[in-house]
């Protein structure tokens, strides 16, 4: 069970905490406002956690969602979604969360922009390695990263909740237009990612009482965190002050211990940030096995090496595909090569002006893909409780069918928000995505 705690606030814990909370702020009318969207994100998640551990202890094969949505729409629904994982939701999101640990890197040894693009690339290169030694390497790394980043974190919420309020700003007009919608975007997207231990609910031990307790315990713990956090930023900063502060922690921790205190902050991002990584390496190479087992012409992606552990094929696709993502992104011949093949094809070419950086631009590009099959999982549980009612269910959701209708519901305002942000950007998930078509012809022929 440590383990998959260890998993989910290695993931969800990230760099989100130290760039929502601003964006947050200036979306709401007052402090208490934002602080209640943040205990309302956890009770979202929360509820999706209950989903999440009925349908990972009902069908606890390795994989995931991939599993729940084989079962429930048919096996070409399934294929698209193991598909997307590794061309656009999880390889964009280590693609982002590479050039979120290259952003701070850069600045903390005064490097030129350029170079994130390099720095994004070790980082996701050195990790990929890591894990291909094996399961319990892999484990170790995230252990180590997840008590680092956990200790930087209390670190921050002692200094902001004990060091000397600054001066309260004079309320400033901001170019942007109170949403709580919005707000709610950006709360969401940093508890994003604790569904991601579902991916290896086969390897849980006592999964039963183990995972449904590691999703119920992670999001809580990581609900606190979060409130902690965002009431150190106010303690020391106030309201005004954290709408209009883009770096809070820094500020706090340059408040209370001076100028080094943001260099400190720097290297706490950084960990978070591999961390991330590190987690959504390890979790998901796991789906693209079950992927390769059932589909022929992926068949090399359920390489799995025995002896250390790991899913070799797996592994190796990820980390290409993740590079690729950031070369993409990241580099000027990258971009205009997808430029020039979006207009071949009649489209006009992305408006890479309105993003800033590798990491907007990931984010911004993949997420309604993901929140597309976020949707279709949570209306899966419905479907499988019809279509497969006697199936043994070591957890049933409390209170069924409120929790997979608030959970649905969650998702289709995110997916809504989600497009109307990215608007053409969203080609980016999208036409990988269609791709996956006709190669899933090519395997159900076989």
């Amino acid at each position: 069970m440590l383990d998959a705690v260890s998993i989910i606030v290695g993931i969800v814990v990230g760099t989100a905490i130290f760039k929502s909370p601003t964006l947050v702020f200036q979306n709401v009318t007052s402090a208490w406002q934002g602080m209640g969207l943040w205990v309302l994100g956890g009770v979202l998640s929360l509820i999706g956690g209950l989903c999440y551990a009925e349908l990972a202890t009902t069908y606890p094969r390795a994989g995931g969602d991939y599993e729940y949505l084989n079962r429930a729409f048919g096996r070409w629904v399934g294929f698209l979604f193991g598909w997307a994982q590794l061309v656009v939701i999880l390889t964009g999101s280590i693609g982002s969360m590479g050039y979120a640990f290259a952003d701070y890197a850069a600045g903390l040894w005064n490097l030129p922009h350029e170079s994130t693009v390099w720095l994004a690339a070790g980082a996701i290169g050195v990790l990929t390695i890591t894990n291909l030694l094996g399961l319990g390497v892999g484990k170790t790394a995230q252990h180590v990263l997840s008590g680092a980043k956990t200790l930087g974190l209390v670190g921050v919420i002692g200094l902001g909740l004990f060091a000397t309020p600054a001066p309260q700003l004079p309320a400033e007009r901001l170019n942007v237009e109170p949403s709580l919608g919005l707000a709610l975007v950006f709360v969401l997207y940093a508890y994003g990612g604790w569904n991601d231990a579902a991916f290896v609910a086969a390897e849980v031990r006592n999964r039963r009482r183990n995972l449904p307790l590691a999703l119920l315990l992670g999001i809580l713990g990581i609900t606190v965190v979060y409130l902690l956090v965002n009431a150190a930023y106010l303690a020391t900063l106030g309201f005004e002050g954290a709408r209009q502060s883009w770096t809070p922690a820094s500020d706090v921790a340059a408040r209370a211990v001076g100028p080094w205190g943001a260099r400190g902050i720097s290297l706490l991002v950084m960990v978070s940030a591999l961390g991330a990584i590190n987690g959504l390496i390890l979790t998901g190479s796991r789906v693209y096995v079950s992927l390769g087992a059932d589909h022929r012409p992926l068949a090399w992606l359920g390489y799995w090496h025995h002896r250390l552990g790991a899913p070799i094929g797996s592994l190796v696709a990820q980390g290409v595909v993740s590079l690729l993502l950031v070369f993409a992104v990241g580099t000027v011949w990258g971009r205009a090569a997808i430029d020039g093949s979006l207009t071949a094809v009649g489209l006009s070419g992305l408006p890479w002006e309105k993003y800033f950086g590798g990491f907007e631009t990931l984010v911004a590009g993949t997420a309604p893909v993901f929140w597309l099959f976020f949707l279709l999982t949570g209306l899966s549980q419905i479907v499988l409780r019809i279509r497969d009612p006697r199936r043994p269910r070591p957890f049933a959701t409390p209170l069924y069918p409120l929790p997979p209708l608030v959970f649905c519901a969650t998702c289709l305002f995110m997916l809504y928000s989600s497009l109307d942000y990215a608007r053409s950007l969203a080609l980016l998930g999208v036409v990988p995505l269609l791709l996956g078509l006709p190669l899933y012809a090519l395997s159900a022929r076989r």
